[in-house]
């Protein structure tokens, strides 16, 4: 099974580009990188983080690698933008000289590569002096929540596909405190992590489960490489797992069972650790164990919605975010 293949972002984009999308909006808001900066997307995919970052960042510039040519294909011709570039590379030797960019981001791509650590060593060799560096990856093992159904309803019907189950094998990375550790090793300082929440809304069942059907990525070449009665019966097990609302929002009448979509609400967690600019005064931006304000906040108060969600969704993903909180929060010093 090609499990490890990412080449087709067609079939990207339905599986995680989406929800990867509402996690950059709120990645980069955090990071408050000042505008007119150049930027490296490392693992730049399908584009998802460089868009975010060229409608909400106002960079100078932003420079996109990633191995797979199909991906920076489907990049360049979706994401139009005179400041954006992108190019086939590996992030174990970036083709970049030593302190070029003020920020470095990489999405959804450290736990995917062997090198973890010769990885983070080149992100901090090429940010320029004071510069940022930004990571996040699914939490697998609990919070990235349209995966971990897949895999414990995987696991019970057939156990060997454990040794596919991404919450298994990237149980250290996949963690804030590894990921945080991972960033100390190459050097780089005032290293802080967080976990960020983000709604995802399934117009139907099918919506949830068309996507693994793709054969890309783990999960989709673990269901693909089934026979059909064994991928029936883990698509049937899915169906009568995951949680439905049996209303539309706040009580404006019933959803029939199968005259019109249901929507599925679930969460889905990614974490982060950045290299804040030295000299930062951070002295008011400590709270409550030295969480970040802006992850302290949220303790007491509404969170923020993704920009451009449909006002009819509005309070319903304000009250999927009152139900992240457990999450928390963490500092690394």
């Amino acid at each position: 099974m090609q499990g490890e293949v990412w080449d087709d972002g067609e079939r990207y984009e339905p599986y995680v580009g989406r929800w990867s999308r509402l996690v950059a909006a709120e990645f980069l808001d955090w990071l408050e990188v000042p505008s007119g900066r150049r930027w490296l997307d490392v693992g730049c995919g399908t584009g998802a983080l460089s868009e975010t970052v060229l409608t909400r960042a106002e960079p100078a510039e932003v420079q996109g690698i990633d191995p797979s040519e199909g991906l920076v294909g489907f990049a360049r011709q979706h994401l139009v933008d005179p400041r954006f570039h992108a190019q086939v590379g590996d992030a174990r030797k970036l083709p970049f000289e030593d302190g070029s960019f003020d920020a470095i981001v990489s999405g959804l791509v450290l736990n995917f590569i062997a090198d973890q650590g010769g990885v983070a060593k080149e992100l901090a060799r090429v940010v320029a002096p004071g510069g940022v560096v930004g990571a996040y990856v699914w939490d697998y093992a609990g919070g990235m929540q349209m995966m971990r159904y897949f895999w414990d309803a995987a696991k019970d019907l057939d156990p060997s596909a454990r040794d596919m189950d991404e919450g298994e094998r990237f149980a250290e990375i996949a963690s804030m405190k590894g990921l945080g550790s991972l960033f100390d090793i190459a050097g780089l300082t005032d290293v802080r992590s967080r976990a960020i929440d983000v709604p995802t809304i399934f117009r139907d069942f099918d919506d949830y489960w068309t996507p693994f059907l793709s054969g890309q990525a783990p999960a989709p070449a673990y269901c693909m490489s089934l026979d059909d009665k064994a991928r029936a019966e883990l698509r049937q097990l899915l169906r009568v797992r995951l949680p439905v609302r049996s209303a539309l929002p706040h009580g404006r009448g019933p959803c029939r069972e199968l005259a019109r979509p249901r929507k599925r609400f679930r969460l889905v967690r990614a974490l982060y650790a950045r290299h804040a600019r030295p000299g930062t005064d951070r002295s008011s931006d400590e709270g409550h164990r030295g969480a970040p304000r802006s992850c302290r906040a949220r303790r007491g108060s509404r969170a923020p919605l993704p920009r451009g969600r449909p006002e009819a969704l509005a309070r319903d993903l304000r009250v999927h975010r009152r139900q992240s909180r457990a999450a928390g929060a963490s500092v690394a010093a």
